[in-house]
């Protein structure tokens, strides 16, 4: 809550009537000048979230980003990348989400993945800047031609962005942009098949061409894999295969601390990420 309306009815005079308002910074007792035993026990323990928020947790010896490297938009300044192509930030937070799962691949919506992690100290708060929505993991059983369905879905924008554009681990793929794309929808914008040449192609799980009619255990979130997040439905007749009750913060931190030991290295040096998804602007020669 960022706002509360205002309304001062006098016995005499005048009505008057307003909006407070104020950033997600500023707790409201403070804002209202508010100043009782709640309000302390507040400070107190904010003081202490602060605190723990700061806490160094690892060290990355590059930048991780979701903007290109190079080109600059005349307007913004930064050009957001992680929405149409593979960072170096998706790869850690993809990888993340499949090796704490044990899944045999992972995909998240570029959408979800918010801000740069800068060179230098690791903090909890960059891991809760990075994923502020605090988003279930789960894990789903899902067929090949439900995650080629899916990577279709995300893919369908590129060049343009779109936050449900998959970003991946344990797989590879292509994106021929010289194919339109040919994904339908309804009349909610949720995807509902696809009716022409995919651009979607040489989808690798594990090294190995998917295989359309087997299963494949998929790491995501919720929001992704459960509830049609940013159209998504290819997963819709999937089984969930987890239990859950854990949040991406927590697979994100604990795979930096437990997994990498604390040192994001140079396997995230390029910003462009691993090869993961390629980008095929031209039809190949025949």
């Amino acid at each position: 809550m960022q706002c509360i309306g205002w309304c001062r009815i006098p016995v005499e005079g005048e009505v008057t009537a307003g909006v407070y308002s104020w950033t997600m910074d500023d707790p409201a007792p403070e804002v209202f000048e508010i100043e009782n035993e709640m309000s302390e026990a507040v400070k107190e323990a904010r003081a202490k979230v602060q605190a723990l928020m700061e806490e160094k947790i690892a060290v990355s010896g590059q930048d991780l980003t979701i903007n290109d490297p190079v080109a600059v938009d005349p307007k913004w300044g930064k050009v957001r990348m992680v929405r149409r192509a593979e960072t170096n930030l998706a790869d850690l937070c993809t990888d993340a989400l499949r090796v704490m799962t044990g899944a045999d691949l992972a995909v998240l919506g570029g959408g979800g993945i918010r801000v740069d992690i800068p060179a230098g100290d690791v903090t909890m708060k960059s891991i809760y800047e990075v994923f502020p929505f605090a988003n279930e993991v789960c894990v789903v059983d899902a067929t090949g031609q439900q995650i080629l369905d899916a990577l279709e879905w995300g893919a369908r924008s590129v060049p343009d962005e779109n936050g449900g554009f998959l970003q991946t681990s344990g797989m590879t793929y292509e994106i021929h942009t010289y194919i339109d794309h040919s994904c339908t929808k309804d009349e909610n914008g949720m995807f509902t098949g696809v009716e022409g040449e995919r651009r979607v192609k040489n989808v690798m799980v594990g090294g190995s061409p998917i295989d359309p009619e087997a299963h494949y255990k998929v790491a995501g979130t919720d929001y992704y894999l459960l509830m049609n997040g940013d159209g998504h439905t290819a997963f819709n007749k999937a089984e969930r295969a987890d239990t859950g009750g854990i949040l991406d913060t927590q697979v994100l931190s604990g795979f930096i601390t437990e997994e990498l030991g604390g040192v994001i290295g140079e396997e995230y040096s390029d910003p462009r990420g691993q090869g993961r998804i390629v980008i095929v602007e031209e039809k190949p020669a025949e």
